[in-house]
């Protein structure tokens, strides 16, 4: 006894174990996080350090070098990469899929550490965060008022805003766009400091002596203890301005005597306006692999709580939040859902044209789905696109095996069988195509858990999605479908009006595929060549279609990176960044909101546009429209950029090519023969290497002979350059309780040109006021003001946006070529961002094809207990790659990873018809028919479930192809990748399978009759 007949027997055990299908997986449903894709950021952790006022060249080898070479050591790095620039040094360190967030943090904690001896006494410590240094925020928070300055806004957002925000779970970090942060700056005037005799060591000391607070101690009589406080420290610009710094003499030189101090923003370099209103952003930063709408969530209740602290004239809203884009991606997949399970039943109701008959497949579908839900919520997954895209395309394949148990079941009822007896034999009967069909599925996506890297991560969910839901719908295939069969099927007599008015369409399509099958069984020879041709069609077409990484998405926004020559100031940079807002403005009125700032010599504009289903034109035609435009801007430079599918973590350009050589300077022999064809080629739309050589610098030269006879040390010139010059911080004051900075420059009218420097004294060690000119001697020169490693080479980033209608594997063959006539024997090269991925995926993907394709023919071999059966079978497969490429190509799709996921699954659908007629046709001979009998009637009897079950996966899949609103275009870009691949397979596939698997049958398959009477013999 089978479980089909044990179901049919026992009703009542069938309805309980569907029954606990249902409650798990609704139980199941109602844990599930909601996120845009499975989780598939590596763990990267950054490293930084600041060291005012030092120059690339002084950070890479006192900072970078000895911290990079400790952490280098660490097990599970993918990738180290550092930037050092002015006063910074950023190291972010990328670890394998495989590695733990936490434990790297720990890792890379401990090397830091131990290199903390290495370093300058004077830089801050470094600090080590959950971050990529690059990662980009998930929302804004703008604070406006009408009636504050920036700098009480800044504060509001730091002590309000931020610090309730900070501890959100899985937050990485957040940041104060535009912020004006408190602090104490002392403007000398070098000309009145060297009338009085004061240098700006002078001041550091006089701050050091006199802005000091120190435990003093308490004082104890019989009955009381009062603790004593030295009230030391300074807290307004009165009490700074009247800071004593020397004492000659008969004099008093007071602060006030030699310059100023005044309450103003410690970052004099930095703006941010949203729509051309001044204001503070706060944004949120989360942690790799974080879900971003649980975040965003409680950003937003946050907010809410946080209303009545804030003042009344202060206003909040949300200058960009990324997460509306995934909402209305998973909004829209839940309705496909829905759109698929009714064009299925549709499909169903008009081949059967029984509401009995369609009532058993329809029963199945959301058994299986919601099945599949418990199934998600075991593996730890979440509801995501691609998860929802796997439900989804379920909805197709749930319904086969029910509508073939069905429809076997029906045909024995209409022949006259009682439904008890219909249901045992029917059930037996097709109990083994079953099984072998789902198994066949299940195999597909198998090779799929095998893959590499972050596609791999991608779609393991999606595999398993699909693989639980086929597993669930065969249980039910087997249990509740020959059960409700022998319950609610019943014989008609009498056929329904519709019955009756389709029933000739249905003859006649049984006569035409009769009458054509015999035709072409007669020139069967003609199948091979057809199989050659379409195989050669293949090779042609794979080739012929651009690849990429995964299609671009309309996520309604755009961002244009500014950037000026090197040494521009900050002011030429926020002008050219204003014209370029100017000209977002006047050129898009589908912009909702515009938001522009500028900060360490860059400006970035962000637009985020409104609603798709509000505007005529998409994302990439009005980036297209812009990118023309700032051409024209030549001042500077700006680049547009669109966010990638999954590079959502940096908003970088999509072609990333690094140079690897030992020395600068063979660097900088190459780069610009490099570039001059990078910019030459017609692949790049747009090109930009990270590593310049054209910063402007002055070096000072000390005369150290002169300068002993003096009495002056290096180091006297240095300090008092440093403490004049850098902006460094020279302590702390305190202000309502907070901590803020005291710093000290010289005036800017008064060190605009080189020749100021000459003009600054120093003391000597004898107590006289000496002039720099006599000491020291200038030269001006260029330096990078960036340096770069990767992997610990000194290193050059080529980064390229794509022209037009070309696509990132277009685009990295181009930059191979370009090294391979360029680059010597000492270069190397290597890829980091999105076409590290490209090249990961693409390569995993090919192997995941080809063990598809093996591990199917093995199980059907074993299936089958023959070699040669299964051959027929596969001679389906390029028949669908053929169909498939052929719709992509009609379509003007690329092949990215979402079609290739759709060609690999058509290796099982596909099959499923090829199963179902090999099965049928053995049983037949078996039954003591010749063989070319044997194939015709199995065929002609298996017309109707092939055609019905390839047009509900087909109708299933449709409503992604044709999907419209916000979230639609990102269901579009895979959605219809994935479903136009798998569309035109199925539909070419399904059409010559029906011809070409009878005919390659009758010469490749085993001769039953003969078999068994050669075994009797």
């Amino acid at each position: 006894m089978n479980i089909s007949e044990l179901s049919i027997r026992r009703p009542v055990l069938a309805s309980v174990l569907t029954i606990i299908i249902l409650l798990f997986g609704l139980i199941g449903y109602s844990y599930l996080g909601v996120r845009e894709f499975p989780s598939v950021d590596n763990p990267i952790i950054s490293v930084s350090c600041s060291y005012p006022g030092a120059n690339a060249d002084v950070i890479e080898n006192q900072i970078t070098e000895p911290l990079e070479q400790n952490i280098n050591g660490i097990p599970g790095i993918r990738s180290l990469s550092s930037v050092s620039s002015q006063g910074q040094s950023r190291i972010t360190v990328e670890f394998e899929l495989s590695v733990d967030l936490e434990t790297a943090a720990n890792d890379v904690r401990d090397k830091v550490s131990r290199a903390q001896r290495y370093l300058p006494r004077d830089c801050d410590p470094p600090t080590v965060t959950k971050a990529d240094a690059d990662a980009s925020p998930i929302l804004m928070v703008t604070i406006q008022s009408d009636k504050r300055s920036l700098l009480e806004l800044s504060e509001i957002a730091d002590l309000t805003v931020k610090e309730q925000l900070q501890t959100i779970s899985d937050v990485s970090g957040v940041q104060i766009w535009g912020e004006k942060r408190y602090s104490m700056r002392l403007w000398l005037d070098p000309a009145k400091m060297a009338g009085y005799g004061i240098t700006p060591t002078d001041i550091k000391t006089a701050l050091d002596r006199e802005n000091v607070e120190l435990p003093s101690g308490s004082i104890e009589g019989n009955t009381t203890e009062l603790t004593i406080r030295t009230m030391g420290l300074m807290h307004t610009t009165r009490e700074f301005n009247d800071l004593v710094v020397r004492e000659d003499a008969d004099r008093i030189i007071r602060m006030s005597d030699v310059g100023r101090a005044e309450l103003g923003p410690q970052d004099t370099r930095s703006y941010m306006k949203m729509n051309g209103i001044p204001m503070v952003g706060v944004v949120v930063i989360p942690q790799p692999g974080a879900n971003h709408i649980e975040i965003a969530d409680a950003v937003y209740a946050r907010m809410e709580s946080m209303k009545k602290d804030l003042p009344d004239d202060v206003v909040t809203s949300y200058g960009f939040d990324n997460t509306r884009f995934i909402r209305a991606s998973i909004d829209e997949v839940r309705t496909t859902v829905y759109e698929a399970f009714i064009l299925v039943i549709i499909i169903i109701f008009l081949f059967l044209r029984n509401w009995r008959v369609t009532l058993i497949p329809c029963i199945v579908i959301p058994v299986s789905l919601i099945g599949t839900f418990f199934v998600m919520y075991a593996a730890g997954f979440s509801i995501n696109v691609l998860s929802m895209l796997a439900v989804v395309l379920s909805v197709g394949l749930v319904v086969d095996d029910a509508i073939v148990m069905t429809e076997n079941i029906y045909i024995r009822i209409e022949r006259g069988m009682t439904p008890f007896d219909a249901g045992i034999e029917g059930a037996k009967e097709i109990f083994f195509a079953v099984i072998s069909t789902s198994i066949t599925l299940i195999a597909v996506f198998f090779p799929i858990v095998f893959m590499e890297g972050m596609t791999g991560r991608l779609f393991r969910e999606f595999s398993m999605v699909i693989s639980g839901a086929v597993v669930i719908s065969t249980f039910a295939a087997l249990t509740i479908t020959p059960m409700l069969a022998t319950k609610l099927l019943v014989r008609q007599e009498k056929k329904s009006w519709f019955y009756s008015k389709t029933e000739p369409f249905f003859v006649w399509l049984n006569d035409f595929y009769s009458r054509t099958l015999a035709s072409f069984l007669r020139r069967r020879w003609l199948a091979l060549p057809l199989v050659l041709l379409t195989m050669g069609l293949i090779g042609w077409l794979w080739s012929a279609i651009p690849a990429e990484m995964a299609p671009l998405e309309d996520r309604s926004q755009i961002s244009i990176n500014t950037r000026g020559s090197e040494g521009a100031t900050y002011e030429y940079i926020r002008d050219y960044t204003e014209d370029i807002n100017r000209l977002v403005d006047s050129l898009v009125p589908e912009a909702s909101s515009v938001t522009a700032r500028v900060s360490s010599g860059s400006g970035n504009v962000r637009i985020a546009l409104t609603d798709i289903a509000t505007r005529k034109r998409s994302q990439m035609e009005i980036a297209e429209q812009i990118s023309a435009a700032v051409r024209s801007k030549t001042k500077a430079r700006a680049f547009v950029q669109q966010q990638s599918t999954f590079g959502g973590r940096r908003g970088r350009m999509p072609v990333q090519y690094v140079l690897q050589a030992t020395s600068l300077e063979r660097l900088q022999e190459v780069l610009p023969e490099f570039m001059r064809k990078v910019y030459e080629s017609p692949v790049f739309q747009m090109a930009d290497v990270d590593l310049k050589f054209s910063k402007p610098e002055v070096r000072i030269e000390v005369n150290r002979d002169k300068a002993n006879l003096l009495g002056v040390s290096t180091r006297n010139i240095a300090q008092t350059l440093q403490y004049g010059l850098s902006g460094q911080r020279l302590g702390y004051f305190y202000m309502n309780g907070k901590q803020y900075e005291i710093l000290a420059e010289i005036n800017r009218q008064q060190r605009n040109k080189p020749a100021d420097l000459r003009s600054i004294y120093v003391r000597s060690d004898k107590g006289e006021m000496i002039q720099m000119d006599n000491l020291i001697s200038l030269a001006e020169n260029v330096a990078p003001p960036q340096l770069y490693h990767y992997n610990r080479f000194l290193s050059a980033t080529v980064s390229a946006g794509l022209a037009k209608g070309k696509t990132i594997g277009q685009g990295l063959d181009e930059m191979d070529r370009i090294a391979d006539e360029t680059l010597g024997d000492d270069f190397r090269t290597a890829l980091a961002g999105d076409s590290k991925e490209f090249r990961e995926s693409s390569s995993s993907l090919m192997f995941a094809f080809i063990l598809a394709v093996m591990l199917i023919y093995l199980i059907l071999a074993a299936q089958f207990e023959s070699f040669k059966d299964p051959l027929v079978i596969m001679l389906t497969v390029p028949l669908a790659i053929a169909g498939a490429l052929v719709f992509m190509w009609g379509a003007d799709q690329t092949m990215n990873i979402f079609s290739q996921i759709g060609i690999i699954m058509l290796i099982g659908l596909v099959a499923k018809n090829g199963i179902l007629i090999v099965e049928f046709a053995n049983q037949k001979q078996e039954a003591g028919l010749d063989k070319m009998r044997a194939i015709e009637e199995a065929s002609l009897q298996r017309l109707r479930p092939i055609l019905m079950t390839s047009a509900s996966t087909i109708l299933g899949l449709l409503p992604l192809t044709v999907a419209t609103g916000e979230g639609a275009n990102g269901r579009i870009a895979m959605g219809i990748a994935m479903g136009i691949a798998v569309v035109g397979g199925m539909v070419v596939s399904t059409l010559l399978t029906l011809y070409i698997v009878p005919a390659i049958y009758s010469y490749v398959s085993t001769n039953r009759i003969k078999k068994s009477k050669h075994n009797d013999a």
